[in-house]
Parts: structure tokens; sequence; C-alpha cells
């Protein structure tokens, strides 16, 4: 089974860090976007954000893993809203990890539940490569942090 590469993009404005998955070299904003496009989603486009890891009391590394409680149900929110808030337009995805792999799939936009996301992914990563991509994530978070 071929694997998916995966990065976190980690941008740095006004004092705050907009962390934006990148998959296979391009960003899943513009992943997402293009699938909703081209699905004939309304309103689709620029709808996305990446997530802000100062507005949340958790670390972006544990994130990634998947949920640690069902807070938010068994899907992890991967990209908010394009004002930096989640709980606007997220896109969610089921984080799914085993020893060898990790998988996002079964992506929903929560507020459109007549959405059909199921053309889109589900990306296998290979899980010491996604977890060496999380290390660096958390490197470039906590220098800007210094």
């Amino acid at each position: 089974m071929s694997t998916n590469e995966i990065q976190f993009d980690c941008q740095h404005y006004d004092g705050v860090h907009e962390v934006v998955p990148r998959i296979d070299g391009l960003l899943l904003t513009e992943l997402i976007d293009t699938f909703e496009k081209s699905a004939g989603m309304r309103p689709a486009g620029n709808a996305y954000g990446g997530l802000s890891p100062q507005h949340y009391r958790f670390r972006m590394e544990d994130h990634f893993h998947g949920p640690s409680t069902n807070a938010m149900g068994p899907k992890m929110p991967v990209l908010g809203c394009s004002c930096g808030e989640w709980g606007c337009w997220p896109l969610m995805a089921r984080i799914t990890m085993t020893a060898d792999l990790v998988a996002w799939d079964s992506f929903e936009q929560p507020y459109r539940t007549a959405r059909d996301y199921t053309a889109f992914g589900p990306f296998r990563f290979d899980r010491h490569r996604y977890n060496a991509a999380l290390r660096d994530l958390s490197t470039a978070v906590d220098s800007d942090d210094a």
C-alpha cells in the first residue's frame, strides 16, 4: 500500500502561529478548495485556514494523534475557518493510528451535513514519518515562542 507524504507548515502572523497540513506537497487548504469547487459545493474556496495552537490548551503534536477525548466527537479538526476559529467552519477528519500507519478519512464539514466527502481522501501516512513531521512542527512552534 502506498502512503502519502505529510508536512505541517507553520506560519507566524502578528504573534500567532497558523498550522496548515501539506499532503504530497500541496496545502490541505488548496486540496479541499479544489475538491469542494469541483463537487459544486457552495460556499467553496478560501473558506478554510490553519489551526492556531495558541488559542487552545493542547499541543499540536497531541492534537494530530487523534481525539484524546470525545469533546468534539470521534473526529478532529484538521483545518479551521479562514477567520482562524475552528468552531466557525472546521474541516473534520477521523484520525486513526496503528503501529505503522496513520490514516485521515471520513472528512466532513459539520455545518453542511448534506455534503458528501467520501471521494476526498483517505490519506495514509507512514507512522514514523508522520511522527517526525509532528516533531518538526513542535520544534518550529517552540522556537518561534522562545
